[in-house]
């Protein structure tokens, strides 16, 4: 009998064109259903993720689900995938949902993390992981800046589909940034994003910490609802996806 199952999985998307399965691409969700596919003998499985990470981006938590027939129960589901997942997906809990449980569209909230190097000597282990600067940070300005983006916006400015459709409005409920020796951490809380949204407000928000622009300007971004006002899209190798909320 086919039932619905929750996964929560972790990645490196270093060497992934993101999340979503592309024909003749590496993608996470493409190695998920390989696997899942062949245990349950070769039939098509279809995982529907969280959300749609971009190309380089990482994971610690994402959320999916997936239908499946099969006699095995959900712990030895985990330890099936986990023995023909490659070394840089792990799925971390396997458990049965509600029929009626959607990874996307059940989701209410997500946590991003972007992290940032500007000390003296890189870390050269954590490499993949975070953006090098090549000027120190001014954290506080940066927070002046995050101000104007926290709250419910049109983010037009920061989305990098200029084709876009539908509504660009978002609720951010949090930035917060920080400094930890070396590194800085931007970690965002909202109800969505857009594409390339965090990355493009990351990419705003470092041109306010190195001077290149005035924490006041970003509000003057944000009501021009065009994108060539922000600032460039940060790289995404300085991005996780760190939680989603039910």
């Amino acid at each position: 009998m086919e039932q619905n199952y929750k996964l929560k999985i972790s990645y490196d998307g270093t060497r992934y064109y993101g999340w979503e399965h592309q024909p003749d691409r590496e993608t996470v969700q493409g190695k998920l259903e390989n696997v899942l596919s062949r245990m349950c003998g070769d039939v098509p499985v279809d995982v529907i993720g969280a959300g749609r990470t971009d190309a380089g981006v990482h994971a610690r938590a994402m959320i999916a689900n997936v239908r499946l027939d099969t006699p095995m129960d959900a712990d030895a589901i985990l330890t099936y995938m986990n023995r023909y997942l490659p070394d840089d997906i792990a799925v971390l809990e396997v458990r049965l949902a509600s029929e009626r449980f959607h990874a996307r569209y059940n989701a209410v909230g997500k946590t991003y993390q972007y992290t940032c190097f500007d000390g003296p000597v890189k870390p050269v282990f954590d490499r993949k992981y975070y953006t090098p600067m090549e000027q120190t940070l001014d954290v506080e300005r940066m927070q002046q800046a995050a101000h104007y983006l926290e709250g419910q916006h049109d983010y037009k400015s920061f989305c990098g589909n200029s084709r876009m459709k539908k509504s660009t409005v978002r609720i951010v409920d949090t930035i917060t940034i920080r400094r930890r020796k070396g590194y800085v951490y931007l970690t965002f809380h909202g109800t969505g994003f857009l594409q390339n949204m965090v990355r493009i407000m990351v990419g705003t928000l470092l041109e306010v910490g190195v001077g290149r622009r005035e924490p006041e300007e970003v509000q003057a971004i944000l009501d021009g609802c065009d994108r060539k006002l922000a600032g460039p899209t940060a790289p995404a190798k300085g991005l996780c996806l760190v939680k989603v909320d039910y």
